[in-house]
């Protein structure tokens, strides 16, 4: 038998919002059933990672041309991407808290893609990683995780 081609190793994968779904950087994301990513809902199995860039699905791009208040035509000069970049397995990023996390202790996915502690009893299939900021990440702040 011939020798396989590694696909990935280490990331980041690149992955297409789902339709109608804006993703962030910095937010957990979850797979949807045709592929795509979208922010994570609470307690989540389904996390991939955490988006590295911001991004829109390819249908959501508007390409139509607006008027001005002076009846000038009015463009996008810079798109949004509609391939965001996804970290995981041992990164390191940046991510939201939902409520005030400890360093050490283990992240779940809360609602809009943020992280929230994991309880002792929570399923091992909803742990995303564990915070390493050394000062912990206060509620609706910013903080060091090591994702799974």
């Amino acid at each position: 038998m011939p020798g396989i081609v590694q696909v990935t190793q280490g990331g980041p994968k690149s992955f297409k919002p789902a339709a109608t779904k804006k993703v962030f950087g910095g937010q957990l994301v979850e797979l949807t059933d045709a592929g795509r990513i979208q922010p994570a809902a609470a307690a989540s199995v389904r996390t991939v990672g955490v988006a590295l860039t911001d991004g829109i699905a390819p249908e959501d791009v508007n390409t139509d041309v607006t008027l001005d208040g002076m009846s000038r035509p009015v463009l996008t000069a810079v798109p949004v991407p509609t391939v965001v970049a996804v970290a995981y397995g041992g990164t390191e990023v940046n991510v939201t808290a939902a409520a005030a996390v400890k360093p050490g202790e283990r992240v779940k996915a809360a609602a809009n893609g943020q992280v929230t502690v994991a309880a002792a009893g929570d399923p091992a299939d909803q742990i995303v990683g564990v915070c390493t900021d050394p000062n912990g990440i206060a509620a609706g702040k910013t903080g060091l995780v090591r994702i799974n």
